[in-house]
């Protein structure tokens, strides 16, 4: 039996918390923050997946459009 062991930011909430965090701590450019800033972090330092990238920022884009 294979193991699988559990991914910390499968949950997209927790992936786009975290993907907040860093976009909190990058300079904007022209009031734009470059997604490569945050992407390599994200992937490469949190060992996470490109999958679960793209559910975070989808979901964290979903939280700053309902912001009134």
């Amino acid at each position: 039996m294979k193991h699988v062991e559990t991914r910390r930011f499968a949950d997209r909430q927790a992936a786009a918390r975290k993907l907040l965090e860093l976009a909190a701590g990058v300079e904007p450019v022209n009031g734009r923050i470059h997604i490569e800033k945050i992407n390599a972090p994200f992937l490469s330092k949190n060992g996470c997946k490109g999958a679960e990238f793209g559910a975070g920022i989808c979901y964290a884009v979903g939280w700053t459009e309902r912001r009134d």
